[in-house]
């Protein structure tokens, strides 16, 4: 078989209708809440005062709707990728359909950047956040348990294993596993808490605004790229990207949606909007409380809300924070598995990963797989996972995307497309190009690591061949392993 030979696009679709289908169960309204589940978490609650730092000032703003810009180009194109193939596997399905097994084996492998390392990453957040709240109510965990043993500063010395983030991961993987309905409704009910809460923020935090700190809107450059001025926006949105990251896990549930044609394109755009919104509100509110020079800490809602004498809001708040990091881990980790399921159903992973569950119909294989490998290293590894690492990944299954719709136009101009791109190539080209600039803004070391999973990847499919060996799932063959 060619490295570069498509999957078939009938054979994709026969497969979504196989007796080993995920379930679909998912409407317009959980679709949304999912895509706002994965995106209102660990961006907006942690990188926002360093960009705003660092980067953009109070500009900050204008970096939200350059990188929910970005999110647009990519939502139209996963839109008609995902009513025309409504499977699971995201992005990775897609460059299988268009572009050849190859790019699919790079998609699968940069999106473990996305899902898999978010969500230990964002899991570890979890585990300091709470420490810091119970601790503001006087509950104090050890660090023994509450910090990796591999955690630089104070807690170096003493930490043994992080057992509050196992545990949050341990959660989420077993709800995950006991159904995608039970998933999206405790994702809802998060989401719906957490949104209130910062809208909340907003409202009390406006009145306490000082014009002064607005000013001015975009601070002059100081010499550097990437330092302030129009420079400085552009490198804030390839940062502040990573707020960002998830909105396309949207389309990662396609295959368990029941009206794919009309619902996906609502959950990517209604999550997208709804989410930029409440950045921009968020972000203008944050600076104009603070002064943006002070704002580089991990934790600038804190200090915010240090300036507005509400205790309660502060408590509020920082259970806001714990709830929008549970819905991101709960998001990247269903996203992570079906892309892992559709790989195991190519035969690109071992043909174990591509079953369901006979009762709860879920890939429950490749949540325990995910459960095992992102709770060992939530436990063992230092939070120093940068978020832009993250963002790059995504970023480049954007513009894998992108291209992928303009060759499946050439490839299948009849196939049914029950929502089209529009422009086609010229919003493909300028998403990929709007992608390829905030690439840019997140400088050459954030490139060469890239490059560098990349390699590891590469060499891991060639010496494992993984098509050769294992075939693709076929109907029968899920009616023998459903017993």
């Amino acid at each position: 078989m060619s490295l570069f030979a498509v999957k078939p696009l009938e054979q994709i679709l026969a497969e979504s209708q196989s007796q080993n289908a995920l379930k679909r169960s998912l409407g317009p309204v959980a679709l949304v809440a999912l895509g706002i589940g994965a995106v209102v978490g660990a961006g907006i609650f942690t990188l926002t005062g360093v960009v705003a730092a660092t980067a953009a000032g109070p500009g900050l703003i204008l970096s939200f709707v350059l990188a929910g810009l970005a999110c647009m180009f990519a939502g139209l194109c996963y839109s008609e990728f995902a009513t025309m193939i409504p499977v699971a596997g995201s992005a990775y399905t897609y460059a299988y359909a268009t572009l050849g097994e190859i790019w699919a084996w790079i998609i699968g492998w940069d999106l473990i950047l996305e899902y898999s390392v978010g969500a230990a990453t964002v899991s570890i957040g979890w585990s300091q956040t709470l420490t810091a709240l119970l601790s503001s109510l006087g509950l104090h965990v050890p660090d023994t348990i509450a910090a990796s043993p591999f955690q630089g500063g104070p807690m170096a010395s003493t930490g043994l294993i992080n057992l509050p983030a196992v545990v949050i991961v341990v959660a989420a993987s077993l709800i995950l596993i006991r159904g995608i309905r039970e998933s999206a409704g405790v994702n809802t009910v998060m989401v719906a808490l957490k949104v209130t809460v910062i809208l909340v923020f907003i409202a009390i935090g406006w009145s306490y605004m000082v014009p002064a700190n607005h000013t001015p809107l975009i601070p002059p450059n100081e010499g550097t790229f990437g330092r302030f001025g129009w420079s400085g926006i552009l490198s804030g949105a390839g940062l502040i990207f990573f707020a960002y990251i998830g909105f396309d896990s949207v389309s990662t549930a396609a295959q368990e949606t029941r009206n794919p044609a009309r619902d996906i394109p609502i959950g990517l755009f209604g999550s997208l909007l709804a989410c930029t919104g409440l950045f921009i509100l968020y972000a203008w509110v944050l600076t104009g409380v603070v002064p943006y020079r002070m704002l580089n800490v991990a934790a600038p809602l804190s200090l915010a809300l240090e300036r507005i004498p509400y205790r309660g809001l502060s408590i509020a708040m920082n259970m806001a924070v714990l709830l929008g990091l549970t819905s991101v881990i709960l998001v990247m980790l269903l996203g992570q598995s079906r892309v892992f399921y559709s790989m195991a159903r190519d035969g690109l992973l071992p043909k174990a990963f591509g079953e369901v569950h006979p009762r709860f119909r879920t890939p429950w294989r490749c949540n325990l797989l995910l459960m095992l490998f992102v709770s060992a290293f939530s436990a063992f590894a230092p939070i120093g996972v940068v978020g832009s690492m993250t963002s790059i990944g995504t970023l480049f299954a954007f513009v894998i995307v992108s291209a992928g719709v303009i060759r499946m136009r050439r490839t299948h101009p009849e196939a049914s497309r029950p929502f089209r791109t529009p422009w086609v190539p010229f919003v493909p080209i300028v998403g990929i190009a709007v992608n390829l600039a905030l690439m840019s803004g997140l400088g050459l070391a954030n490139w060469a690591r890239l490059i560098g999973w990349l390699i590891i990847g590469l060499a891991i499919y060639f010496a494992r061949r993984p098509s050769r060996i294992a075939p693709t799932i076929s109907t029968s063959d899920c009616a023998t392993t459903e017993g």
